[in-house]
C-alpha cells in the first residue's frame, strides 16, 4: 500500500441538462465568464458530528475567507459561528458525546503540526495537546463516551503513541508506545484491542492486532499485500479489514478474535476503499472507488442488505455519517460540476433538508462543465484513464487550448469531484484532461506500482501521450497545450520541461518537488513509519539509488527548459520545502526563459486561505492568456498582494 500522498490534492445533477445533450464538436455554447473571486465565494464545508440531542451539526467553512467552525441546525438555518479566526484555520472534529463542548484541530499556518482543543459550552477554546513542536490527531471516542483516542509524537518526533484522554479533568495516559514504526487503525469498544498497520512497499503492508492487556502483536495477513484495517464489530468480537490479497482491488474481509477464522465479506469490481460500523451497529458505511467517483452503500447489518438511500438523480452521495442514536444521517451531495451540499435525513420521518447552498449564487450552474472518464493508449498500449472537462465554448470551429492535470502523489487520484480553481480555467476557455497516470490508486495493484523506481519516466510518457490524445480532439488546438500540477504534479511539470521540452508549451508548477535527493532526505519525522516503503518506491537517496534520483530531479537540469513556466509555494509547507521552488525558478531564469515565482508566507503544502487562492489562481490564468492563449490583455478581477511575495 502506498504511503501517503505528498499533496492534499485540490482535489451532478445540473440544470444544464439540455446543454449537456446538445454539445458537440461542432456547436459552441456561450458561457457568462466569472471571475476567480466569484468562484472562490463558493464556500467549502467539512465535518458534519450531531450533537448529543441531534439539534445540531458541527461543521468547518471557510465562508469567512479562511476555515472556522460553526453549527448549523440539523433541519436547516442559520450557521452559528463557534470560532471567529481571522489567521489560523479551524476545523471541526467532533461534538462530545454527552453534552454541547467540542473538539477542533488547527496547525499553525500549514505547517501540519496539528493541535487538539477543546472549546468548552462558555465559549472558552483551550489548547489540550499543548507541547509545542508536537502534532496530534484524534482518533476517536470511546464507547462509554467518557475518555477519546489520539495520536501523539511528543515521546518520539518519528511515531505516534496512542494516548487515552479522560473527559472528567483532561488528563491523559498512554495505551500503546509505538516502537515499531506502526500507524494506529482501531480500537475495539471493549479497549482490549488495538488495530495497526506498517507499511512496507508499494500493495504491502502487514495488518496486527495488539493486544492492550499482554502487550503482544498478531499478524492478520500472511502473504504480500495491501491491507489496511477498517473497524472492530460492535461487539468487539471480530475486525474487518481490506486487502487485495489474490486480487487485483481491495475487498472487505472478517477476521474473528477467538477462533482467528477469516471470512470473506463483500467483494466489489473496484476497490473498497472503507467501510466501518455505526454507533449501535445496525448499519455498516461501505465506501467504493468505482472509476474515480466515490459510490456508497448503508448495509443493515440484521439483513447483510443494502438499504434505500435518498435518490438525488445525477449528483453524488459523497459522505455519510450516522447520529449516536442512528435516527438521522447526514450526507454530502455534489458532482465535478456541482460541490457539495451538505443535507440531513430523518429515517423515522423520511424528511430531507438541506442544511448547506455552496455554490456562489452569482455562478449559473448551467455554465458549469460536466467532467467524463475517458481512455486511451500509452506509448507502451497501456490504457491510461483520465478525467476530461471541456469547455461549453469549444467546438470544431472554435478551437481552445488545453491543459494536462497531473494529481499529487505518487499514487494519488484525480476523482470526479468539484474543484473551484480547474472550473474556473474551464470556464476561461481552457479544456483540461485530469491523467490518471501508471502508478495512480483507483484500477488495481498492478497499475498501481507500474511507476515504482520509474517516476520521471513512464508515467511522464503517459502525460505526452495524453498531451497527444487531447491534441487530437477536433475541438483543441492542439499547438496550445500546457501542462499543470501540485506537489507529485509540480514535479511532473517541471519533469515536462525539462525531459520532454518540446511537448508542452508551458507549465504550472505548484509546490512541486525538482530536487528528489533532498526531499527524500528532509521529510517530517512523523512520516518515519512511511520512509522504508518511501524509499523502496522512489529510492533510497542514501545509497547508489542517489545517482537515479539526481538524473530525475530538474533542478540538475535546469539548462533544458524553453517553455514559460510559472511556480507557487508556501513558505511553511513540510512536505516540499520553499528551498525546491526556490532553486528551479534561479535555474531556469538563466535561460532567459519567462518565469514567475509566487511565494505566500502563510501556506503550507497547498493553499487553504481564499485569499491566497484568489491571488494564486488569478495569477496561474492570467500567466496562460499571456503566454498559452498570447493575449496580450490581463484577466479580468483585481489581485490582493497583501498576504503574498511575488518573486519577479
Amino acid at each position: 500500500m502506498k504511503y501517503i500522498s505528498f499533496v492534499l490534492v485540490l482535489l451532478t445533477f445540473v440544470s444544464c441538462k439540455d446543454k449537456k445533450d446538445m454539445k458537440n464538436e461542432d456547436t459552441a455554447i456561450k458561457v457568462e465568464q466569472y471571475t476567480i473571486e466569484q468562484f472562490m465565494d463558493n464556500e467549502a464545508v467539512g465535518g458534519g458530528s450531531f450533537s448529543y440531542d441531534n439539534s445540531k451539526l458541527l461543521i468547518s467553512s471557510n465562508r469567512s475567507g479562511i476555515y472556522n467552525v460553526y453549527t448549523v441546525p440539523a433541519t436547516g438555518g442559520s450557521y452559528t459561528p463557534v470560532t471567529a479566526s481571522d489567521s489560523t484555520s479551524y476545523f471541526a472534529e467532533s461534538f462530545f458525546p454527552n453534552d454541547d463542548r467540542m473538539l477542533l484541530s488547527a496547525d499553525g499556518n500549514g505547517d501540519e503540526i496539528n493541535h487538539l482543543f477543546l472549546r468548552d459550552t462558555t465559549g472558552t477554546i483551550t489548547d489540550l495537546t499543548p507541547e509545542k513542536g508536537v502534532k496530534s490527531e484524534f482518533y476517536g471516542w470511546a464507547e462509554d463516551g467518557k475518555t477519546f483516542y489520539f495520536g501523539s509524537n511528543k515521546m518520539n518526533p518519528k511515531f505516534f503513541d496512542v494516548y487515552e484522554m479522560d473527559l472528567t479533568n483532561f488528563n491523559s495516559k498512554m495505551i500503546y508506545q509505538n516502537n515499531d514504526g506502526l500507524n494506529f487503525s482501531s480500537i475495539s469498544n471493549d479497549k482490549n484491542h488495538i488495530a495497526l498497520v506498517q507499511s512496507l512497499n508499494t500493495n504491502d503492508s502487514d495488518l496486527f492486532i495488539y493486544n492492550v492487556k499482554t502487550r503482544e502483536k498478531t499478524k492478520i495477513n500472511e502473504n504480500q499485500s495491501g491491507n489496511a484495517a477498517q473497524d472492530f464489530s460492535n461487539d468487539s468480537a471480530s475486525l474487518y479489514y481490506t486487502t487485495d490479497n489474490g486480487a487485483e482491488f481491495s475487498y472487505l474481509m472478517k477476521y474473528d478474535l477467538n477462533t482467528k477464522e477469516k471470512s470473506n465479506v463483500l467483494q466489489k469490481p473496484w476497490d473498497i476503499s472503507g467501510a466501518g460500523f455505526t454507533e449501535k451497529g445496525n448499519y455498516m458505511v461501505v465506501y467504493v472507488n468505482e472509476d474515480g467517483k466515490n459510490v456508497i452503500e448503508v448495509i443493515d447489518t440484521k439483513t447483510n442488505m443494502p438499504i434505500e438511500l435518498p435518490d438525488f438523480g445525477d449528483q453524488s452521495i459523497t459522505s455519510v455519517g450516522m447520529s449516536d442514536d442512528e435516527k438521522w444521517m447526514r450526507m454530502y451531495v455534489g458532482g465535478s460540476n456541482t460541490p457539495s451540499n451538505l443535507y440531513t435525513y430523518n429515517f423515522e420521518t423520511k424528511e430531507q433538508h438541506k442544511l448547506t447552498n455552496v455554490l456562489n449564487e452569482d455562478i449559473h450552474p448551467e455554465d458549469l462543465v460536466t467532467a467524463k472518464v475517458v481512455r486511451y493508449k500509452s506509448f507502451d498500449g497501456v490504457e491510461i484513464p483520465a478525467i476530461y472537462y471541456l469547455p461549453h465554448q469549444a467546438s470544431k470551429d472554435n478551437k481552445v487550448p488545453g491543459m494536462i492535470w497531473v494529481h499529487g502523489g505518487p499514487g494519488g487520484q484525480t476523482r470526479q469531484g468539484f474543484n473551484s480553481f480547474l472550473q474556473y480555467m474551464v470556464n476561461h476557455g481552457y479544456a483540461v484532461l485530469a491523467v490518471n497516470n501508471r502508478g495512480s490508486s483507483g484500477y488495481g495493484k498492478t497499475f498501481y506500482q507500474m511507476d515504482d523506481l520509474n517516476h520521471g519516466e513512464k508515467d511522464l510518457q503517459d502525460c505526452v501521450e495524453g498531451k497527444n490524445w487531447l491534441a487530437t480532439q477536433p475541438e483543441i488546438d492542439g499547438d496550445k497545450i500546457g501542462i499543470i500540477g501540485g506537489s507529485y504534479g509540480g514535479y511532473m511539470t517541471m519533469a515536462a520541461l525539462t525531459y520532454t521540452p518540446e511537448e508542452f508549451d508551458v507549465g504550472v508548477n505548484l509546490f512541486g518537488v525538482t530536487n528528489w535527493i533532498r526531499t527524500l532526505k528532509s521529510i517530517p519525522p512523523y512520516w518515519e513509519s512511511l520512509r522504508k516503503s518511501l524509499y523502496l518506491e522512489l529510492g533510497d537517496p542514501f545509497t547508489a539509488d542517489s545517482v537515479r534520483l539526481k538524473r530525475i530531479s530538474p533542478l540538475f537540469h535546469t539548462d533544458k527548459v524553453t517553455k514559460p513556466l510559472i511556480v507557487l509555494q508556501g513558505s511553511q509547507d513540510p512536505r516540499v520545502l520553499q528551498v525546491e521552488s526556490d532553486e528551479i525558478v534561479a535555474g531556469v531564469r538563466k535561460n532567459g526563459v519567462p518565469v514567475e515565482y509566487v511565494l505566500f508566507d502563510d501556506e503550507g503544502h497547498g493553499f487553504v486561505k481564499k485569499e491566497n487562492q484568489i491571488e494564486a489562481y488569478s495569477r496561474v490564468v492570467q500567466f496562460l492568456d499571456k503566454y498559452l492563449k498570447n493575449e496580450k490583455q490581463p484577466i479580468d478581477g483585481e489581485m490582493n498582494s497583501t498576504e503574498i511575495k511575488a518573486k519577479e
